[in-house]
């Protein structure tokens, strides 16, 4: 067995203009000016590693880290844990049939086994 330590990976924490499974819809800008913010796991605890990027492109947050946690790196790197999520404090909201999250402030991003958003993914693990 080969033993795995620390995993690179990118991807998208929240993709927009995509209904998540609670009905909200995340639109282009809400992350305007998001910086750097800890790695969870579940939303929960400490730390599981570091984020080196998160930055807002056409499609979404786009985030790009390292799982420093050797057991989540094993899940991350096999493909068993490939969800991504974030945590935030919604700044600014349209209510519509739908609310929409115009501006929020990142607070984390975390690993999460389902994602609210199916489309938030860790896309590459080098």
């Amino acid at each position: 067995m080969v033993e795995v330590s620390s995993v690179a990976f990118a991807g998208y924490a929240a993709v927009f203009d995509v209904v998540d499974r609670a009905g909200d819809v995340m639109r282009r800008g809400a992350f305007a000016g998001a910086g750097v913010v800890p790695l969870l796991w579940q939303h929960r605890g400490l730390a599981v590693g570091l984020l080196a990027s998160v930055r807002e492109d056409a499609r979404g947050l786009r985030v790009e880290g390292v799982v420093a946690d050797l057991a989540l790196a094993r899940l991350v790197r096999g493909g068993a844990v490939a969800g991504l999520s974030v945590g935030y404090r919604a700044t600014s909201v349209r209510q519509g049939v739908r609310r929409e999250l115009l501006s929020v402030d990142l607070v984390e991003v975390s690993l999460v086994a389902v994602p609210m958003q199916a489309l938030a993914r860790v896309e590459v693990v080098p």
